[in-house]
């Protein structure tokens, strides 16, 4: 499952720098899927494919957060997320909306990173 974070985020940045698949950003802050990865190009759900460099909209435009996509719990990286580890808020919590097996998790990583 994903990592999310909650509207209790104090905007410290304590974690955006330890993400492995930089899948966090500071709030209003655009996005790409090639930020941190391998990914030159990606196919969305509905079949197009876009350019990895292909700047995102926020998540969120007030609190850092997490693309879901881009986030893998740390998996094949570290024994748990980092982002949660570092928080002082205790605000990066499981994500119910994106449950994925550790099998699922470590196909993320290895496709984001081209393994």
């Amino acid at each position: 499952m994903a990592i999310m974070i909650t509207d209790e985020c104090i905007n410290c940045g304590a974690c955006e720098p330890e993400c492995p698949n930089t899948a966090i950003y500071e709030g209003g802050i655009e996005w790409t899927w090639s930020g941190g990865t391998e990914l030159t190009e990606v196919e969305m759900e509905d079949g197009v494919v876009i350019g990895g460099d292909e700047s995102q909209g926020p998540v969120s435009d007030e609190f850092y957060y997490i693309v879901p996509g881009k986030c893998t719990e740390c998996t094949g990286f570290h024994e748990e997320p980092q982002c949660a580890a570092v928080c002082p808020v205790d605000c990066c919590v499981p994500d119910p909306d994106y449950e994925e097996t550790e099998e699922e998790l470590v196909a993320k990583k290895e496709w984001l990173h081209n393994e």
